[in-house]
């Protein structure tokens, strides 16, 4: 938390210089306690986008850990303070790593200092702002989630049906002392052919997710 707060202060002061004149608001005063109301809404909308953007393919690492019998593996994720699937957490790791490559905190950084410009501080702002798609923008993460994660969920389905003919045409077999171990090969098979088209869902996503910001912020992108 020191750490977020101290990189907040530096991002402010680094982006003064280039943001225009300040209306002469009082601080301590209901209009300046709502102005600076509505700039924190602002700046959490584009930072809630933001975390919905990652946490689409955290939710795929967590439906594909499930299905595989992965998501036995359990870690502690530092974010959230909560104990999620380890599949997951890779899925959360590679998501920051592929955001970082794409100059996305750039972009972000770029965004709210020309918001300042598009959305001028002041007590009309707040209305100018198109809120519905922020509601639309989370649907995105079920569907980026299930797209992504669909190849591995019906691989495994097609395992799991294959494991019931077997039990059907032979019931002596043990089906949970066999398909447990295979089942988690299987999913680390899948894990392995299908990681690579993590960067493209990701690059579609994130044009999406640009898309959104300059729409919330009225930006020409």
């Amino acid at each position: 938390m020191r750490i977020r707060m101290a990189l907040a202060v530096a991002l402010a002061v680094a982006i003064q210089p280039m943001l225009p004149p300040m209306p002469d608001i009082e601080l301590f005063s209901i209009a300046g306690f709502l102005v600076t109301a509505q700039e924190m809404i602002i700046g959490f909308a584009v930072g809630l986008a933001s975390q919905l953007l990652i946490a689409s393919f955290v939710l795929a690492g967590q439906i594909v850990g499930m299905q595989t019998s992965l998501g036995f593996a359990n870690i502690v994720d530092p974010m959230n303070g909560q104990q999620v699937p380890a599949v997951g957490q890779f899925f959360l790791l590679l998501a920051s790593l592929v955001f970082l490559a794409f100059d996305g905190h750039i972009a972000l950084l770029l965004a709210i200092s020309k918001s300042f410009h598009s959305l001028p501080v002041g007590l009309h702002s707040l209305a100018e702002v198109n809120f519905f798609e922020m509601v639309a923008w989370a649907g995105w993460m079920y569907t980026a989630a299930l797209s992504m994660a669909l190849s591995s969920v019906v691989a495994l389905l097609l395992i799991n049906f294959s494991f019931g003919v077997m039990t059907r045409a032979a019931p002596q077999l043990n089906i949970f002392s066999i398909g447990f171990p295979i089942t988690m090969l299987s999913g680390l098979l899948i894990l392995w052919l299908t990681i690579g088209n993590f960067a493209t869902h990701f690059e579609r996503q994130w044009h999406r997710h640009l898309d959104l910001v300059c729409d919330l912020l009225l930006l020409n992108c």
